[in-house]
């Protein structure tokens, strides 16, 4: 362990002062990924700016109907809050399908965003990782590759980001408040997350200095119609190999509006507006549905280890809208897929 100095902020000022202009400096929340990242020695601050006690922890209904979650609220916290409970299922489900219970206790909403995005590679410092040292090359890229993306890589890296919560996020297609250097903004949650290009060890569009301080959840929660499907190796505290966060609004079994968003499958949560737009006044059937599975992994790329990846996809989306159609999921739904 590399040694840092601590400061524990009691105002987003004073945080935000005490982390500008210190590109050595890091927030820390719960620490449930930072630390694991600074014990493997892949994230070396020297200076960790504690944000546990800044007043913003509470999940409030906002004026225009929304709902607001605190940046350093938990992810145990917001998943059993009343308000996401009925009026935002679909997130409840994507949080509580994450980590492990003692993981949720700890983790905040704010550094579920702020999650590095994961692969074998990167977590390994005998091997070059673009991510982790720029310029020096990928190693998943003809390497051992299983858990890597297959839509929106480069040539740069194709590692996967790993939060449940994001996904449905996505899918709710919320706002994240954040506050620096040169005052509040609000960044769409689409363009916070960045695809790797030529800079992957950019994982988000925050400016140096910048701290989360809520997500805005939009009015409209598909409370009635909605899944998140999550496939992975084992039944419990595993990242997905591929999920589905799937909210549809009908009228009969007319599609009147489309949410469809995937996780484990990119560099960022992977919302496809063009196959929402074919779902769209279309009838709820499997039929409707691989279409818009097909256009979803139209592009997708394997690399040898994840090749399957792009067949689960198509099942995946086309089981969680049929879910979804049905209204049949009222609990997290888990497919253990233990050896594609």
């Amino acid at each position: 362990m590399n040694s840092f100095t601590y400061q524990r902020a009691t105002a987003v000022a004073d945080a935000v002062r005490e982390q500008s202009g210190r590109p050595d400096a890091a927030y820390i929340g719960g620490g449930t990924n930072l630390i694991d990242l600074m014990k493997e020695n892949v994230a070396r601050p020297t200076h960790l700016v504690s944000v546990g006690k800044l007043p913003l922890s509470d999940i409030e209904n906002l004026p225009d109907g929304g709902l607001r979650l605190g940046a350093t609220a938990t992810n145990a916290d917001t998943a059993w809050h009343e308000e996401v409970k009925s009026r935002y299922p679909l997130l409840n489900q994507a949080i509580l399908a994450g980590a492990s219970p003692q993981l949720r206790n700890m983790a905040t909403n704010g550094g579920n965003l702020m999650q590095r995005t994961r692969c074998y590679y990167f977590y390994d410092l005998a091997t070059p990782c673009n991510k982790r040292e720029p310029g020096s090359g990928c190693s998943a890229i003809g390497g051992y590759n299983r858990v890597c993306g297959i839509l929106g890589t480069s040539e740069s890296c194709i590692a996967t980001h790993p939060s449940d919560m994001c996904v449905a996020l996505a899918a709710l297609a919320p706002t994240v408040r954040v506050s620096g250097p040169n005052g509040e903004r609000s960044i769409a949650f689409d363009d916070f997350h960045r695809l790797p290009g030529n800079q992957p060890e950019k994982d988000n569009t925050l400016e140096p200095g910048e701290l989360i301080m809520s997500i805005d959840l939009p009015t409209e929660g598909f409370n009635k119609n909605f899944s998140y499907l999550k496939l992975r190796d084992r039944s419990s505290y595993a990242f997905a190999l591929v999920s589905v966060a799937a909210a549809l609004e009908l009228d009969g079994n007319t599609i009147r509006d489309a949410r469809l968003a995937l996780g484990g499958v990119a560099h960022k949560p992977w919302r496809d507006q063009e196959a929402e737009n074919l779902l769209k006044g279309q009838p709820a059937t499997v039929e409707t549905f691989a279409l818009a599975a097909a256009k979803v992994v139209a592009n997708a790329q394997g690399y040898g280890s994840n090749d399957f990846k792009i067949e689960l996809a198509k099942r995946a989306i086309v089981r969680a809208l049929k879910q979804a159609a049905e209204g049949s999921q009222t609990a997290s739904d888990v497919f253990v897929n233990s050896n594609p």
